[in-house]
């Protein structure tokens, strides 16, 4: 994990552990007891308790139970789903790859791009107009699962890169680029209506804008052959896709 990961990892860590113990402390006050009755019931002694709500302490799951136990409260774990993972394969890398090597000199291009509001999320390109006003949020899927999650995330992911302060005054568009194999074929065929209303301009003029000086048409689909490690931009969508036409 990089830099910004483990700094990540630690700052939720933070949040999580004061949290908790803030809601332990909380459920205390509320019954009337005190950290003592609390931490003789709990099998733990009181100092370790009062750390603990203070957010000074990081308790195991046993001892969390066991705290809920003495206080009549379930304790739950779960992760919550927000905008994918940050982990990208060598296919994505080489599709970004290549977005770099056919990229007019009038765009600015910049990996992975970190926001943090309405979710927190890292876009996996963000294309830039050096004299222009648009700038394009682009994710590389070399595989697409869940349509319907993918397209959300990326437009979340694409209001957050708008609240960035350096964003200010720009208009911010979207851009899939996918590999082009016959599964992703086949899920788009089967989404075009949702994929239609959300990237509705053609492949070819959004190709054509990001390998010259044609205007920015909208948010756009692109497809990408990649075989041996390299990957090849396509003008237009693979033969049997209509999307994008």
């Amino acid at each position: 994990m990089d830099r910004i990961g483990e700094r990540r990892v630690a700052d939720a860590k933070r949040r999580l552990v004061r949290r908790v113990g803030g809601e332990l402390r909380q459920m205390r006050e509320d019954a009337g007891v005190s950290q003592a009755a609390v931490a003789r019931s709990a099998g733990i002694n009181q100092p370790y308790l009062s750390r603990i709500e203070a957010g000074n302490a990081e308790p195991s799951l046993e001892v969390l139970l066991r705290l809920g136990l003495a206080l009549g409260a379930d304790l739950g774990v779960r992760y919550f789903v927000n905008t994918g993972p940050r982990i990208r394969d060598h296919l994505s890398s080489a599709m970004g790859t290549e977005i770099a090597a056919v990229l007019h000199p009038r765009w600015r291009m910049t990996a992975e791009v970190a926001v943090y509001r309405p979710v927190r999320g890292v876009i996996d390109v963000v294309l830039e107009e050096r004299d222009g006003v648009v700038t394009v949020e682009t994710e590389l899927d070399s595989q697409l699962h869940r349509i319907e999650q993918q397209v959300r995330w990326q437009g979340q992911k694409a209001d957050g890169l708008a609240l960035l302060p350096d964003q200010e005054g720009r208009r911010v568009s979207r851009l899939l680029v996918l590999r082009n194999t016959q599964g992703n074929r086949d899920a788009v065929r089967a989404a075009r209506g949702i994929l239609a209303s959300v990237y509705p301009a053609r492949t070819a003029d959004a190709v054509a804008s990001l390998r010259g000086d044609a205007p920015w048409p909208g948010p756009a689909i692109a497809w990408m052959n990649v075989e041996g490690g390299r990957a090849r931009l396509l003008d237009r969508p693979p033969r049997g896709v209509m999307l994008g036409r």
